[in-house]
């Protein structure tokens, strides 16, 4: 049994070649873009990845399957183009498979950074990326959670050696645009439900009182306090562009003169 390596790009040449050179020894890398105009394909091509294409949709979710049921393994780990493969958790998913049952999919950790600090408040931020093929299907939407069919295991957040390494860290403008982005894909899937000013109040404060008491992001000081602020305010955004769908007024008529 083997386990191919699926990513899916756009514009991603920033961190690829770390990316890529840390899953070399895995039976096979394959690389899905959405038609990059930067040096993605160029660096691809360097390390033999095989190369497929998606048009491009403003978000990866929706070639998501398409990466995963071309893969050639029947085990897939699926990383995006700023996630760094340690060689501990490579190891790991191999001695996983050879199992006598193995789990049919992995949740794994995933270590963040923020204004160059790593954010005690995001950890271990579970992400559900290694599957045998056939068991895993993504929904098209943003930040989707993949349907497992079958067993599901978790990586201890104690085993930090395990945990992906994500290079994004986001300054304050990245994370800015990232809300507006990411908000407008978010009506889309929420616009069947309805929020009361008490639900939008209530559930932004949460979100704050959640990230920078319950999760320690009092820890990480002054980043820690910026991380919380903006974490609210992209449920702030989502939860008010929703209303905003539902309570849109048509414009004034115009009235001659």
């Amino acid at each position: 049994m083997g386990i191919s390596v699926v990513i899916n790009t756009y514009n991603a040449d920033l961190h690829l070649d770390k990316v890529l050179s840390a899953v070399q020894d895995f039976d096979e890398i394959l690389l899905c873009d959405m038609n990059s105009t930067d040096k993605t394909i160029q660096i691809a091509q360097k390390h033999n990845c095989r190369i497929i294409y998606h048009e491009h949709t403003g978000i990866v979710e929706p070639a998501r399957n398409k990466t995963i049921q071309a893969a050639s393994q029947e085990w897939v780990l699926i990383i995006d183009a700023d996630e760094i493969v340690t060689p501990q958790l490579k190891e790991y998913l191999y001695q996983q498979i050879n199992l006598p049952n193995p789990p049919d999919a992995i949740r794994i950790p995933r270590k963040n950074y923020f204004m160059g600090k790593f954010m005690r408040a995001t950890y271990p931020d579970y992400l559900l990326r290694f599957s045998r093929k056939e068991a895993i299907d993504w929904p098209p939407f943003v930040h989707a959670i993949p349907h497992i069919t079958g067993k599901t295991a978790t990586i201890p957040a104690h085993k930090t050696e395990l945990a992906l390494i994500h290079l994004a860290n986001e300054s304050v403008a990245d994370f800015i645009r990232k809300i507006n982005t990411y908000s407008d894909k978010e009506v889309e899937r929420r616009k069947n439900k309805k929020y009361t000013l008490f639900d939008i109040a209530m559930q932004v404060s949460f979100r704050f009182f959640k990230q920078y008491i319950l999760k320690k992001g009092i820890l990480d000081g002054t980043p820690g306090f910026c991380y919380a602020i903006l974490s609210a305010y992209y449920k702030f955004a989502t939860m008010a562009k929703v209303y905003e769908y539902h309570h849109k007024k048509q414009p004034a008529p115009r009235t001659g003169l």
